[in-house]
C-alpha cells in the first residue's frame, strides 16, 4: 500500500534529482573554466586534471595541459598522478581496518608494536594519526639528501629520524608530520604480516574496484601515466627522482580523479569501515590543554564559506593533489597536476565555493 507520504516523498526526491541535475549549466562551465585557466593555462606546458560531482553525478570533469612534454601527449581525464599527501587518508583507514579486525587499538602506545621506540610508551597510535605526537619530520632533516634514493625498508626510515630530539611532548600541540604516517605504514606491515603496498592493495584498491591505483613506481608501466615535471628559469625539466621507499605510507600512491570518487563513495556507503570507525576520521579532537585543533585522522576538517568539509592535498616531486569534500551536498572536488609548478589547492577551494553558491542558488529558484 504506497501512502501519501511516500508520493510525496518520491515527488520531492524527484524535484531534488532536477535540481543537482540541473546545475551543470555552459554559464557555470565557463566559470570554473576560466577560474582553472588562470593556473593552468598553457595547453603546451604540463597541466591537470579536475573534477566535480555531487551525489555520485558529475558535473564538470575536464584535463588541461600536457601528460608527457616530450611525446607532446595531451592530458586526458583518465591520467594517473602521483597524489603525494593524499596516501595518508589510505594510511589512516588501513589503520581503523585494524582496529575494526581486533588487531590494534588507536589508543595503544607504539611501544606495543616498536618495542625500542624512544618514549614510545607516551606516544600513542593516535598521536601519529593527528599529527600531535611530536617527533621529528623527516622531510625537515639535512640528512634527508643522503637517503632520497636509496631502497630504504620500513624499519630503516623509521630507525633514520625515530632518534632525533622531538619537537614537542606527544598531544602538547598540532604540528603536520610525515615521520607518524611513516611509522603508521610500518605498524600497518608489522600487525597484518603484509606489507603496506600489499595491504592497500588488497584492502581498499582491489576492494572497490580502484583499478587505476597503485603504490608508486618509476620503473613499472603504467598504463595513462601523467610524467611529473618541474619549471627552471630555462623551462620545463623531468621531475627529480627518489625512491618511493622514503615517502612510503605518508606520500606514495598514484590514483586518478575517477578512482578517487570510488574512494570517496566507498567512505560515505561504509564499505570499508562501519560507521563508528569512519566517524574516527572526521571528527575533531582536543590537544592535552583542551584545544581543539581542525586534523581528524588523514583530513584536514576546515569549512568552505561557513559550511564544512574535509580536504587534503599532496605535494611530491612533479607532482601536486587536493581533495575537498563537503558532505552536507555530497560534493567532492578533485584538482591533480603534473607539475610542482602549477598548485591545485586553491583553485579546488575555490570551484568547491562557486559550486556551493550555485547548487544554493539552485535551490533557493526552486
Amino acid at each position: 500500500m504506497i501512502t501519501q507520504k511516500t508520493i510525496t516523498f518520491l515527488i520531492s526526491l524527484l524535484i531534488c534529482g532536477t535540481i543537482s541535475a540541473q546545475l551543470p549549466t555552459k554559464k557555470y562551465e565557463k566559470k570554473i573554466d576560466s577560474l582553472i585557466l588562470t593556473g593552468f593555462g598553457n595547453q603546451n606546458e604540463p597541466g591537470g586534471v579536475f573534477t566535480v560531482t555531487q551525489k555520485g553525478k558529475t558535473l564538470y570533469r575536464k584535463s588541461f595541459g600536457k601528460a608527457n612534454l616530450e611525446l607532446d601527449v595531451n592530458m586526458t581525464p583518465e591520467n594517473v598522478f602521483q597524489i603525494g599527501s593524499m596516501t595518508k587518508q589510505f594510511t589512516s583507514v588501513s589503520i581503523l581496518i585494524l582496529e575494526q579486525q581486533g588487531k590494534l587499538k588507536v589508543n595503544d602506545p607504539i611501544s606495543k608494536y616498536i618495542k625500542d621506540y624512544p618514549n614510545g610508551d607516551k606516544i600513542t597510535v593516535h598521536h601519529l594519526l593527528t599529527h600531535t605526537s611530536g617527533i621529528k619530520d623527516f622531510t625537515k632533516m639535512k640528512s634527508l639528501s643522503s637517503i632520497a634514493q636509496k631502497e630504504m625498508e620500513p624499519k630503516a626510515m623509521v630507525d633514520f629520524f625515530k632518534n632525533e630530539p622531538v619537537d614537542f611532548a606527544p598531544g602538547e600541540k598540532f604540528d603536520y608530520n610525515n615521520s607518524g604516517y611513516v611509522v603508521l605504514g610500518y605498524i600497518i606491515e608489522l600487525v597484518s604480516g603484509d606489507t603496506y603496498e600489499n595491504f592497500i592493495r588488497k584492502n581498499i584498491f582491489d576492494k572497490i574496484g580502484m583499478t587505476h591505483s597503485y603504490y608508486a613506481s618509476d620503473r613499472k608501466i603504467i598504463p595513462q601515466r601523467a610524467y611529473g615535471y618541474h619549471k627552471k628559469e630555462h623551462g620545463f625539466v623531468n621531475k627529480t627522482i627518489i625512491s618511493f621507499s622514503v615517502p612510503f605510507s605518508s606520500g606514495s600512491l598514484m590514483s586518478t580523479a575517477d578512482d578517487l570518487l570510488k574512494w570517496q563513495q566507498a567512505l560515505n556507503q561504509n564499505t570499508l569501515l562501519n560507521s563508528q570507525e569512519t566517524q574516527k576520521a572526521f571528527q575533531k579532537y582536543k590537544l592535552n590543554n583542551g584545544e581543539e585543533f581542525t586534523y581528524g585522522y588523514g583530513w584536514h576538517l576546515k569549512e568552505i564559506n561557513g559550511t564544512p568539509d574535509r580536504e587534503h592535498g599532496g605535494s611530491v616531486f612533479g607532482f601536486k593533489s587536493m581533495g575537498v569534500y563537503i558532505p552536507e551536498e555530497d560534493m567532492y572536488i578533485i584538482g591533480l597536476s603534473n607539475c610542482d609548478c602549477h598548485s591545485p589547492t586553491e583553485i579546488t577551494r575555490d570551484i568547491a565555493k562557486i559550486t556551493l553558491a550555485e547548487i544554493k542558488a539552485s535551490a533557493k529558484k526552486h
